[in-house]
């Protein structure tokens, strides 16, 4: 899975970093993906929620198996995947009864491993999943519930994973990636290792072509709008009353920098130890 530079004998290849793809080359199992439709950043009243979206090549979502739910019973990594609609690379388990389940591949994980997940204790070998009560401090994890029974919602993507800090009464203290320390319950499921595909941050798209193959259109900056586009647009060149001078915000007002947008209400405050600046969170 290394990372694949050009001669810059075009404007394109110059600065582009492509990605070659060690993985198995075979079509997902049919039984395991669903059609997918793109909405283009749109809400289902058909305005634009999200803005810059659009295009892109046509793709199928993968079901992948979050939740780690059959238990003791032992699988076989079949294949190493690539998936379109995340960064890290999936996992094809066979288990021994016959049915076939996504994973998100941890690193160093290959085809014809053995991996298990149980509601007690076992071999602490990457892949295996089974609860925060369980594991041991200091252990590498991903894929973390956030409720138990839930599905996995915590590092997820290529590269991530959480530090188990201890278990302290029912619940868990976990290290986030961002650096924040929260808490969990300790029936948490999680599995452990690293997420793999980390050389995923290393690559450079290279060319706007590249990204609107993602499904991304082109970005424009606030400051080179004009006065009834954007607050921050308007002024001749970069000028004091204009152009980015002032507080940069949203185009709808909300300040863009500094300003935090967490609810104080938000009832997981009260679970969060350490902020991901490194503040202390006040808890009563």
């Amino acid at each position: 899975m290394a990372i694949k530079s050009f001669n810059p004998v075009t404007p394109t290849l110059r600065f582009a970093a492509i990605q070659v793809k060690d993985v198995a080359n075979k079509r997902p199992e049919k039984a395991l993906t669903t059609s997918k439709s793109k909405q283009a950043g749109r809400n289902c009243y058909g305005r634009i929620t999200m803005r810059r979206r659009g295009g892109g090549h046509k793709q199928l979502y993968r079901i992948i198996d979050f939740k780690r739910n059959k238990f003791d019973i032992p699988a076989k990594v079949q294949a190493i995947e690539y998936d379109p609609n995340r960064s890290a690379y999936i996992a094809l388990l066979a288990y021994a009864d016959g049915e076939k389940r996504y994973i998100i591949a941890p690193a160093g994980i290959k085809a014809g491993d053995s991996v298990l997940s149980s509601q007690k204790m076992i071999a602490f070998d990457s892949g295996n999943s089974m609860p925060l009560e369980f594991i041991p401090p200091s252990t590498k994890l991903h894929a973390v519930e956030l409720l138990p029974g839930k599905g996995a919602q915590i590092a997820r993507s290529a590269g991530n994973s959480v530090e188990l800090i201890s278990i302290d009464g029912d619940s868990a203290q976990i290290k986030m990636p961002s650096g924040e320390m929260r808490l969990v319950s300790k029936k948490c499921m999680a599995t452990v290792g690293i997420v793999g595909n980390a050389e995923k941050k290393n690559v450079v798209i290279g060319k706007a072509g590249r990204s609107r193959w993602l499904g991304k259109r082109p970005r424009v900056r606030g400051v080179v709008m004009n006065p009834v586009d954007h607050p921050n647009g308007g002024g001749e060149a970069k000028s004091k009353g204009g152009g980015g001078r002032q507080m940069l915000v949203s185009p709808w007002g909300q300040l863009a920098k500094g300003f935090p947008t967490r609810r104080k209400s938000k009832e997981s405050n009260s679970l969060i130890l350490v902020r991901r600046n490194g503040r202390k969170m006040k808890n009563k």
